[in-house]
């Protein structure tokens, strides 16, 4: 079995454009469903070394977590991915990537 770290970044990796998941998700689907703050630090220091589509994480509320720059970049990345935005939330229902990782 794949280290969390690895599987964190697989499943990642795997997010096509246009969808996206929430750390929650990512870290059920990488065997620990009390890891979203782990993904996040995972996110965080290696999505450059990694080249990670680090915009299509976002928080099981269906928002941005990130503030500032950082929120305005991502949704405009989001954005131009196709995702539509309701009241500063995306829909899961149309646009959630499910994996079967585990």
């Amino acid at each position: 079995m794949m280290e969390f770290t690895e599987q964190v970044i697989s499943i990642i990796k795997s997010i096509p454009k246009g969808k996206v998941m929430s750390y929650g998700q990512i870290a059920a689907n990488a065997g620990n469903p009390w890891g979203a703050r782990q993904v996040s630090r995972i996110l965080h220091s290696m999505s450059k070394s990694h080249e990670l589509p680090w915009h299509r994480v976002i928080n099981s509320k269906g928002e941005i977590s990130l503030k500032g720059d950082g929120a305005m970049i991502q949704e405009v990345m989001l954005k131009s991915e196709g995702i539509k935005f309701e009241n500063n939330k995306v829909d899961f229902k149309l646009y959630a990537h499910l994996v079967e990782f585990i």
